[in-house]
C-alpha cells in the first residue's frame, strides 16, 4: 500500500440486496484498515442522489468537480425504467496524497434500480448510509416521490430554476421546508449580489437610506424567475416589506410593497440577452435620489452608484461566481449550516408569485 494515498477498492454485484451492499462496505472498511493503519473514512455527510440512468455519468462529472466539499459517503440511485432488480457498485478509497498522515477516504455506492423501488428507497438506502450523519438527498432529475419517502433525509438539495413552471418549483420548496431543511442551489448563485448589496448599504451613513428605497428592479435570465423573486424576497423579509402578488405591467411583472405608511416599487424582467440562466442586474433607488445599480458584466460584478446631486461612482466585483461546480460544492457544505434568511425570502417570494 503507497505512503500517500490509499488504493481503491471496488466491490460489485448484480441482482443484490441492500443487506449484502452494506456487508461489503464493512468488508472494504476492514480490509483499508488491515492494509493501512492510516487510512479514516470521513465522517461528514451522507449524499443520495436519485438520478435518471442515462444521465448518471452528468451527475457523477458534477460530483467530481465539488472539491474539498465532496461528501463523506454518496449513494447513487440510477433509475431505469422496467428495472425490478438492484445492481450495485461500490468503492473505497482516498485518491490524495497526505504526506504521510492521515489517509482520509471516501466512500461511493452506485445502485441500479427501477422505478419501483422509488416509493420505498428508504428501506434500500438505510443500511447503506453512515448513522449519526447528517443525510442530504439530492433529485436533479425529479422523481420527487423518492425523496418523499426519505424520512432519514434532514436536508434536501433543490434547484429552483431548473423546474419549468416558477410556483411549482418555490411551492415544493416551500412544503419542503415545513419538514426539514432546504438548501436550494438558486438561493446559493445569488449570494454575490446580496453580499454586494448588502455591503453596499453596510457603512453607518448609508444605512439611513435602507428605509427610504422606493424601488427595486431585478433583471434575469428567461428562465430564472425563481432566482429573481428570492432576491426581491430577501429584501422585502429584511426591511420589513409585505409584498402582494406580482402583476404584468410594461413588459415586466410588478407589485407594491407596503412598509410603514408607503410603497416599495418592485419589478421583475427578462434579459434576453442573458446567455446563461441566473441574474443580469439589479437597480436600487432611494427617495432622496440615490441610485445603485449592479450589473454582471466580464470579471464581475459591475457596480455603479449614483449619489443624491449626481456623483457616480462605480467598480468591479472580482471573483463574484463560484461557477456550477463551486455552487454544488456549496451546497453540500449548506447541508451542515443553516441560513436563517432563506425561509423567510421564500415565503415572500411565494406571496410574489402566487
Amino acid at each position: 500500500m503507497a505512503a500517500g494515498a490509499t488504493e481503491e477498492a471496488v466491490w460489485n454485484a448484480q441482482d443484490t440486496t441492500p443487506s449484502a451492499i452494506e456487508g461489503a462496505l464493512r468488508s472494504l472498511l476492514q480490509q483499508h484498515h488491515e492494509a493501512d493503519q492510516a487510512f479514516a473514512p470521513a465522517r461528514v455527510v451522507n449524499l443520495i442522489v436519485i438520478v435518471d440512468r442515462q444521465w448518471r455519468g452528468e451527475i457523477e462529472n458534477r460530483l467530481e468537480r465539488v472539491g474539498r466539499f465532496h461528501p463523506s459517503r454518496s449513494v447513487i440511485c440510477a433509475v431505469e425504467p422496467g428495472r425490478t432488480t438492484i445492481d450495485a457498485w461500490v468503492s473505497m478509497g482516498s485518491a490524495e496524497d497526505a504526506g504521510g498522515g492521515i489517509h482520509v477516504g471516501q466512500e461511493r455506492v452506485e445502485l441500479t434500480i427501477g422505478e419501483a423501488h422509488l416509493p420505498a428507497l428508504q428501506t434500500i438506502v438505510d443500511p447503506l448510509v453512515v448513522p449519526d450523519l447528517m443525510t442530504l438527498a439530492w433529485a436533479p432529475h425529479g422523481h420527487d416521490e423518492a425523496v418523499d419517502s426519505l424520512d432519514l433525509a434532514g436536508v434536501v438539495l433543490v434547484d429552483s430554476v431548473q423546474a419549468p413552471d416558477p410556483r411549482t418549483a418555490i411551492g415544493r420548496a416551500q412544503r419542503l421546508l415545513e419538514h426539514g431543511y432546504v438548501v436550494d442551489l438558486a438561493w446559493l448563485r445569488a449570494t454575490p449580489w446580496r453580499e454586494r448589496i448588502a455591503a453596499t448599504f453596510d457603512p453607518k451613513a448609508w444605512r439611513p437610506a435602507l428605509h427610504e428605497i422606493t424601488s427595486v428592479t431585478v433583471s434575469h435570465h428567461p428562465d430564472s424567475t425563481v432566482s429573481g423573486a428570492l432576491l426581491l424576497g430577501w429584501l422585502a423579509s429584511r426591511l420589513g416589506w409585505e409584498p402582494t402578488q406580482l402583476e404584468p405591467e410594461d413588459g415586466g411583472s410588478v407589485t407594491r410593497a407596503r412598509t410603514q405608511g408607503r410603497k416599495v416599487k418592485l419589478r421583475l424582467e427578462v434579459d434576453e440577452t442573458m446567455p446563461v440562466p441566473g441574474l443580469a442586474g439589479i437597480t436600487i433607488e432611494t427617495a432622496p435620489g440615490m441610485k445603485l445599480s449592479l450589473f454582471r458584466g466580464p470579471g464581475g460584478l459591475q457596480a455603479k452608484r449614483k449619489r443624491p446631486g449626481g456623483k457616480e461612482s462605480s467598480w468591479v466585483v472580482v471573483g463574484a461566481s463560484r461557477g456550477e461546480a463551486g455552487i454544488l460544492g456549496e451546497g453540500i457544505r449548506q447541508a451542515l449550516l443553516r441560513d436563517p434568511t432563506y425561509g423567510p425570502a421564500l415565503g415572500a417570494a411565494c406571496e410574489m408569485l402566487g
